[in-house]
């Protein structure tokens, strides 16, 4: 693994000269510094100004809630709307603790904060309309326990030090921010962002089944992102986010990375899936296939689904040609993804942050 993230990083490094001109200015390798603070110091008791927050962020849209300025005998409500710089200080938070545990994964919880965003996202209906972002319904049971979801407890534990320091925030927004936060810092493209996701309790969680299969073929795909309402290019676009990360086997039962550089977003998944001979992954384990050359790679029955079709295969092999097509592609689909089934007020603007180290 330890060469897994050298191997990573030189990917980095190279590629932050090298960025398509999609994407922002290039970007510096991560900080590896020292451990950072996430949390504010505890309030000191006995002082004269206490904040106390009196409605959540789903009493006033988009972030906006009150609170009261209580100074000696007197209370006044105030209203906070956070702007731009206030979801982009966010954003910083985030993107300061990603490689924070090295030993986490391939050094990076960028790739499991995609996956929260992707399966909370990924639950909408659009007959029922149903599931989607809106909610962060994924906090309770039986919901997170859905197979599915297996793993991202350590994602939703990740946010919870960002909540606790930006309370205003609903959890819906920031798994949201977390996963576009994850995407820029990993070299992908700018993911346009707007809040106004609201939180809501168990009795909206969503039933099991509605995240695709990943021991499945081409039809259950096509029943699962239909039910959104993408189209088989869509389909595609959105696979390629399995670039990054890898499967645990004491999480779905599945093992292993699909490239040789988890923790960067690039075009390599569509191309190793064209280019390398796979074979079916002897191990007592379920029905996976490895890279014949090296045995390290991965790709899942859902995986080979994609270049088994043709109406699918027509754009994988689009993608492994252009990586500029794919992220133009990507971009497109992700916000669409993150933005499914969610209430935004009318007018409501989309932002691009700056990532971390631009």
């Amino acid at each position: 693994m330890a060469a897994s993230r050298t191997a990573t990083r030189t990917l980095r490094a190279l590629r932050t000269s090298t960025r398509p001109a999609l994407t922002a200015a290039p970007r510096a390798a991560f900080q590896q510094g020292g451990r950072r603070l996430y949390s504010s110091e505890p309030a000191k008791s006995g002082g004269s100004n206490i904040w106390a927050w009196a409605i959540g962020a789903g009493a006033l849209g988009a972030g906006g809630l009150w609170y009261l300025n209580q100074d000696g005998a007197s209370a006044t409500p105030k209203v906070f709307t956070p702007k731009f710089e206030d979801y982009q200080a966010v954003y910083n938070e985030i993107a300061s603790r990603l490689e924070e545990k090295e030993d986490y994964d391939d050094g990076s919880y960028g790739p499991v904060l995609v996956r929260l965003a992707w399966h909370a996202s990924g639950t909408y209906d659009k007959e029922t309309k149903t599931g989607g972002s809106n909610g962060a319904t994924m906090r309770f049971a039986p919901e997170s326990d859905h197979g599915a979801n297996a793993g991202l407890k350590a994602a939703r534990d990740f946010l919870e030090p960002v909540k606790a320091k930006f309370p205003w925030i609903t959890y819906s927004d920031l798994w949201i921010l977390g996963g576009v936060c994850s995407i820029q810092e990993m070299l992908g493209p700018n993911i346009p962002y707007r809040p106004g996701r609201q939180d809501r309790d168990a009795a909206a969680c969503t039933p099991d089944g509605r995240l695709p299969d990943a021991s499945q073929a081409q039809d259950h795909l096509r029943n699962i992102f239909y039910r959104m309402g993408f189209n088989d290019q869509e389909i595609v676009a959105l696979s390629g986010a399995h670039a990054l990360g890898r499967c645990h086997a004491d999480r779905s039962g599945f093992d292993g990375p699909w490239t040789f550089s988890p923790t960067v977003l690039t075009n390599d998944y569509y191309k190793l899936l064209l280019d390398e001979k796979w074979q079916w992954k002897k191990w007592n384990g379920p029905k996976q296939y490895e890279d014949k050359k090296t045995k390290s790679l991965m790709m899942l029955p859902a995986d080979m689904a994609i270049i088994q079709d043709k109406k699918f295969k027509q754009w994988v092999e689009k993608y492994a040609a252009d990586n500029d097509l794919f992220f133009k592609d990507f971009q497109s689909v992700i916000v669409k993804l993150f933005e499914l089934g969610v209430p935004f007020a009318e007018n409501s603007e989309r932002w691009v942050f700056k990532p971390l180290n631009a």
